[in-house]
């Protein structure tokens, strides 16, 4: 029997997922890649003897990376490294309150002198709870591929969904129901980072997110997180994938079968039987297959983007000991700053600022004595209702860097070697993501529970769809599963 034709459009952590997985099925597999480099958002750049990674920084539950490598006979730790970071995180509040987030609850606890018995308790009740919610996503999202809310009643005890899933409660809601401490309030709210969404507003079992990162660690990439997807990229030629880099898909040719062939930037077509889009839904829709608005709106309505960002890579000529690899400055106040992001259409006056620092546990990817320091807040999604002009974002710099100084980065501006930033508009330019947003679809409990977008297209029977827009979610582990499902689903498709 000869082989069908898959054509992965989008060389990101889900299409390059896709394409190892579909070469395992048999498939003759094609990625076709618009810009120079696979992975996606896990990019880098280089500059005066720094490495800086351009997206993901943090590396959870490694197991689902495993898999591609152990379907093909191979082993993940022979194309890259990675180690445990310690601690995973570090909080830092405006009452100079300092509080670390360890591998362990009891290390957390014994290790932070503001953490009391009592604490440890409600943290580890906390934990319990956390722990239905990840069995329940694992269940109908991760195990059985649930696309929709309806989808759950087929894959878990009917009587059991509203309270394992703790449906009718936020994210925040499930926090405060087990803890007391507004600094670990703030701090386990914060996991939503994960996902870009506001725990005023995301559904109740987005807190399933600690748990992940407390039962299956957290992970740098030596050499930088870049080399994850080098080595995927590795595999995957390997396995037999093609690679069309440089090259963008500009339409498609239609059929009664559905999309039967692409038609490029340089005026070529390539046919396929199978497509599955790295892009997400909404712009495929908008600039690929050019459907009609009404047909896109409802998309609009369910599934708005997540947040994006304002990225500032930083090369800096000295070392700050008040940084940990990865450290969140908090907002005065929590809600203000989801508010502002997700409501007030505004760049935040005060906003909850992430820092990573890799040099913190990489000494390899710099100079000696001197600091990587990426710094991300979360800025709204871009719409035709709300943009940012240039001077909108200089102004939000200066916000930033006032705050970091003030909160411990002492002279931070008088230290920067080199800059590069990073703005909503310049995500999508170059990843055609929606609103320009680094998560994808917005984790929304009134708008969709949670849920994203089908990975089977509703007006294409063989055009499917993987990455942080889509099931089973954002972050780079949800993705690369996004990319062994899609495979699984078109294999049940052409038995």
């Amino acid at each position: 029997m000869d082989k069908q034709n898959a054509v992965v459009i989008g060389g990101g952590l889900g299409g390059l997922s896709a394409a190892i997985s579909l070469a395992k099925e048999n498939y003759s597999v094609t990625v076709i890649e618009k810009n120079n480099h696979l992975g996606g958002k896990l990019n880098q750049s280089q500059k005066k003897g720094f490495t800086f990674d351009l997206g993901p920084s943090i590396l959870t539950m490694p197991h689902i990376f495993e898999h591609l490598f152990a379907m093909h006979g191979k082993t993940m730790a022979d194309y890259v490294n990675i180690k445990p970071v310690r601690p995973h995180w570090r909080n830092i509040f405006e009452d100079k309150t300092i509080l670390d987030l360890h591998e362990t609850l009891k290390k957390t606890v014994k290790k932070n002198k503001s953490l009391s018995e009592n604490d440890l308790q409600e943290l580890q009740a906390f934990y319990r709870y956390a722990e239905k919610k990840y069995r329940f996503a694992k269940k109908v999202l991760f195990d059985h591929q649930s696309e929709r809310k309806r989808d759950t009643l087929k894959h878990y005890n009917p009587l059991k969904i509203i309270p394992d899933s703790d449906m009718f409660n936020t994210m925040n809601d499930g926090v405060k129901k087990y803890i007391n401490n507004p600094h670990m309030q703030d701090t386990l709210n914060f996991f939503i980072k994960y996902v870009g969404a506001s725990p005023f507003e995301a559904p109740a079992v987005m807190n399933l997110l600690p748990y992940i990162q407390w039962e299956f660690d957290l992970w740098h990439v030596e050499g930088g997180m870049f080399n994850l997807s080098k080595a995927l990229e590795k595999l995957a030629r390997e396995v037999g994938v093609h690679f069309m880099l440089n090259s963008e898909v500009k339409s498609i040719t239609k059929s009664a079968a559905g999309i039967d062939g692409l038609n490029l930037s340089d005026g070529s077509t390539i046919g396929t039987d199978v497509v599955v889009s790295n892009m997400e839904a909404i712009p495929f829709y908008e600039k690929i297959s050019k459907e009609a608005e009404s047909l896109i709106q409802p998309y609009r309505d369910t599934y708005p983007p997540s947040a994006s960002g304002f990225v500032m890579h930083l090369g800096v000529d000295r070392t700050y000991d008040v940084l940990a690899h990865h450290t969140i400055f908090h907002a005065e106040s929590s809600k203000a700053h989801f508010d502002a992001l997700f409501h007030s259409n505004k760049l935040s006056d005060d906003p909850s600022i992430y820092v990573v620092a890799p040099m913190k546990s990489d000494s390899t990817l710099g100079p000696k004595d001197h600091e990587i320091i990426k710094v991300l807040p979360h800025v709204p999604s871009l719409s035709k209702e709300r943009d940012f002009s240039q001077a909108d974002y200089d102004a939000f710099r200066e916000t930033v860097l006032d705050k970091l100084e003030r909160m411990g980065l002492n002279d931070l501006r008088k230290h920067i070697v080199t800059e590069e930033t990073w703005t909503p508009h310049t995500i999508k330019d170059a990843y055609y993501s929606n609103g320009g947003s680094i998560y994808g679809t917005l984790a929304h409990k009134e708008k969709n529970m949670g849920f994203k977008v089908p990975k089977q297209s509703k007006f294409y029977k063989n055009l499917f769809f993987v990455g942080d827009a889509t099931n089973p979610g954002g972050g780079m582990p949800m993705v690369v599963l996004s990319g062994q499902q899609v495979a699984k689903q078109i294999k049940r498709r052409h038995k």
